[in-house]
């Protein structure tokens, strides 16, 4: 079976819970820039610094709404910058991952098992699982017919908010040649 799907192309961003969010900013609630196509989730107006003892970037977004952990998604191009080695893995699953540490105006913390990189996703909703005959943490194939083509493996993330859409990192699109809205195949088997 095959299905076609829009790809997100997911730049550094940091998740957050409310507590470690008032320490970097002094303040309650995020500020919404706008909504993503994960429903209920938005990128927020607030960006801070993260670091790893001299190695810094600025200007990372943070994600809302508040979450339950910590969490920095980073690319293995950004790890060169900064100089660490984070895991490829799911979201909230950070044992063993990296510390980093997070610089907003208000305040710095030194993360433990906070920095990852994003395993390639395809997100689905809960209510579409039997439609595409999906399982969450599935693995499937995406063929990508660009200028640059190929198949990469990816898992299924199926949740109650899911919006069907295929989450590469900035990497992975870019040596692709794929950018935000376009389109892939993804398959069950080669």
């Amino acid at each position: 079976m095959e299905i076609k799907t829009t790809v997100g192309v997911s730049n550094r961003h940091v998740h957050l819970t409310k507590e470690t969010f008032k320490i970097l900013f002094g303040l309650e609630e995020m500020e919404k820039l706008r909504d993503l196509n994960q429903l209920s989730q938005f990128a927020s107006n607030h960006t801070l610094t993260i670091q790893n003892n001299d190695r810094r970037i600025e200007n990372v977004r943070i994600l809302g709404p508040f979450r339950s952990y910590n969490q920095v998604e980073i690319s293995k191009t950004d790890a060169y910058t900064l100089k660490l080695n984070p895991p490829i893995r799911t979201s909230g699953d950070l044992d063993n991952s990296e510390t980093i540490t997070l610089v907003g105006p208000r305040g710095t913390i030194t993360l433990p098992n906070s920095c990852i990189i994003a395993n390639r996703h395809l997100h689905v909703n809960t209510k579409d699982v039997d439609k595409y005959h999906l399982t969450d943490k599935q693995k499937i194939y995406v063929h990508i017919n660009t200028e640059k083509k190929g198949i990469i493996e990816a898992v299924v993330k199926v949740s109650d908010d899911g919006y069907f859409e295929l989450h590469l990192d900035t990497d992975d699109a870019n040596a692709f040649f794929l950018t935000n809205g376009d389109e892939v195949t993804v398959t069950y088997e080669l």
